[in-house]
């Protein structure tokens, strides 16, 4: 009998546990999308690929302390927005494959350093896997849940999931960085290009189950150490950020054109160029003290050599807005997550990411 009772309150207990989590979880999976910003590990599978994090000092102040994949010195954006959501990290597609008992039930990762809206865009750094095949690789993961759920299962759990996708300044820097696309396309007909191209992806994975888009702007380019170190002044390139400014009017335009097309799809759209630009406005509002120089790197602004393991790093993250000469530290990624799930309009319309999920 006392065995018996022991089993029931264990039952219990689990019951209430499980009931719990559900109640934590704000949506029951995150498939995430882009480029090295989000890129949880993808590109350490990718045998050309130089675009990759898997070395000191990236990671240190990760919880394994070890490198991951991800450009960061800790936890990177996907990794944060996981954590608002109640959800665990989405792994990075290319680790599942050949695991027999892979479960893509909470989300994946397809994001990929150096990728783009083009499957051009990796030229610059030899190998990534652009847009278009990472929403092939997603809709093969669709498949494999139509097989685990059915049909309708599978629809009304991705109706429910986040869609984040946080890619278009490697695109950027390609065509400001090839006198040929320059020849070939003004920048306003290839931000163009860039908003039809996306928007073609978007509905495609819109065919296959996303309902629930977080679709972040590009940043402030011009700012990060990579663009500076290339002036004496150490100042900002304010073309890059202009045409940066353009493209993102252009995507939130195609967005609201989407959503009136697109029976069933709610979107937030991010302005990271905003908040970033705040935050280089006035970094010692939000407790930084270091807005030019990266944190690992040598050379002037630690922005002539990449995050090595030969590098050298700031003692404290916290107060460095770039982590290395193109990505932002751990701290600037939580002022980021933070607004985009909860700040107000203009940062994040037609609602912020927590709106989004309790749709």
């Amino acid at each position: 009998m006392a065995k018996k009772l022991f089993f029931f309150c264990l039952l219990l207990s689990l019951l209430a546990l499980s009931l719990e989590l559900a109640k934590a979880q704000m949506a029951p999976a995150a498939f995430v999308f882009g480029d090295s910003l989000v890129d949880v590990g993808n590109n350490n599978h990718l045998p050309v690929s130089v675009a990759k994090a898997n070395f000191p000092h990236n990671g240190i102040d990760f919880p394994t302390k070890k490198p991951t994949g991800r450009f960061c010195n800790g936890k990177n954006a996907a990794d944060l927005i996981a954590e608002k959501l109640g959800l665990p990290t989405s792994p990075p597609y290319l680790s599942l494959l050949k695991k027999k008992d892979a479960s893509y039930i909470n989300g994946v990762s397809f994001a990929s350093g150096g990728a783009g809206i083009f499957n051009s865009t990796d030229s610059i750094f030899g190998q990534a896997i652009p847009l278009p095949k990472q929403v092939d690789n997603y809709v093969e993961v669709h498949k494999i849940l139509v097989q685990q759920m059915g049909s309708s299962g599978a629809e009304k759990h991705l109706s429910k999931s986040l869609f984040a996708v946080v890619i278009g300044s490697n695109d950027l820097f390609d065509y400001f960085g090839s006198s040929k696309l320059q020849k070939q396309n003004t920048p306003q007909q290839f931000i163009d290009s860039m908003a039809t191209s996306l928007k073609a992806q978007l509905k495609k994975l819109y065919e296959f189950g996303a309902r629930k888009f977080m679709i972040s702007g590009i940043g402030v380019i011009g700012c990060i150490p990579a663009e500076r170190v290339k002036n004496k002044t150490h100042e900002c390139d304010e073309e890059r950020n202009f045409w940066s400014v353009k493209y993102n009017d252009v995507l939130k335009a195609m967005l609201n054109g989407l959503k009136s097309e697109l029976h069933g799809l709610s979107y937030s759209y991010f302005d990271t160029y905003s908040v970033m630009h705040n935050i280089i406005q006035n970094p010692s509002a939000y407790g930084f003290n270091e807005i030019k120089a990266a944190c690992c790197g040598l050379g002037e602004l630690k922005a002539k050599v990449p995050c090595v393991p030969i590098s050298t790093y700031c003692s404290n993250r916290k107060d460095h807005v770039f982590w290395d000469l193109y990505h932002p530290t751990e701290a600037t990624d939580r002022i980021i997550v933070d607004t985009l799930f909860d700040g107000p309009s203009p940062y994040a319309v037609p609602m912020n990411v927590r709106q989004l999920v309790s749709l």
